[in-house]
């Protein structure tokens, strides 16, 4: 495998060209990345899209392809790092190279209408998740998906190291907001989580609403999410 020399990334916009650069070496059209949210509870586990190139007149495709093969996906990064491939048309074979298909998984086809291969990237408790290219000619070489899916996982750390800086700027957490959006990951309704900490349901709400602030997040499910992947909550 070649080494890569990677510079340290300042925000999401830095991760583009990288991507944008490894989509063409898997003779890509679109590339998504995608990271497990609520690590370590598998009842409510889900694929979340953070970076993508499908644009707006393919702007349903991300939710499509979690629709077709999210659980399919979730299951396989449990058990295995091999890459996974999958066909856009029945008629179609999946984009792998006869000497590597041994050691790469295959998904349904004819589900989506784009063929694709994904490397699933597992970093522990936090950072789980996938760097997908889609495209009707994807034909990279073997050596070349041995370095894909070494470079998909320097993006995947990389996207963690920006949240945990993000997070370690941000004012932290308390001990209550914790307990907050622990219960509340749980399945703890608000008035649930005020009977068991001994608060009233306007103060829940407030410690799930500050803390959701703090997480630089836009509802209480994204936090609940972020919190998991930064290790505040299990």
């Amino acid at each position: 495998m070649r080494g890569v020399r990677v510079n340290k990334v300042a925000s999401r916009s830095d991760l583009f060209p990288r991507l944008i650069g490894m989509q063409k070496l898997a003779y890509a059209q679109n590339f998504a990345v995608y990271r497990v949210s609520a690590a370590g509870v598998p009842a409510k586990q889900r694929l979340v899209c953070e970076l993508e190139n499908w644009g707006s007149v393919n702007s349903g495709f991300s939710r499509a392809f979690i629709d077709a093969h999210g659980e399919a996906l979730l299951d396989h990064i449990e058990k295995s790092l091999l890459p996974v491939v999958w066909a856009g048309g029945l008629d179609r074979a999946p984009p792998r190279p006869a000497s590597i298909a041994p050691f790469m998984a295959r998904l349904t086809g004819g589900v989506v209408p784009f063929s694709g291969m994904a490397f699933p990237v597992r970093l522990g408790a936090i950072g789980n998740g996938f760097v997908v290219f889609t495209g009707d000619d994807l034909e990279p070489a073997s050596d070349m998906i041995v370095e894909l899916h070494a470079r998909s996982c320097q993006i995947m750390i990389d996207l963690l190291s920006l949240d945990e800086r993000r997070v370690a700027a941000a004012e932290a957490l308390s001990e209550r907001e914790i307990a907050c959006l622990q219960l509340a990951g749980d399945g703890r309704i608000s008035e649930e989580i005020a009977d068991k900490l001994g608060l009233s349901v306007h103060t829940v709400n407030a410690y799930l609403g500050s803390a959701t602030i703090k997480l630089d997040s836009v509802n209480r499910i994204q936090a609940i999410a972020k919190a998991i992947r930064l290790g505040y909550i299990s």
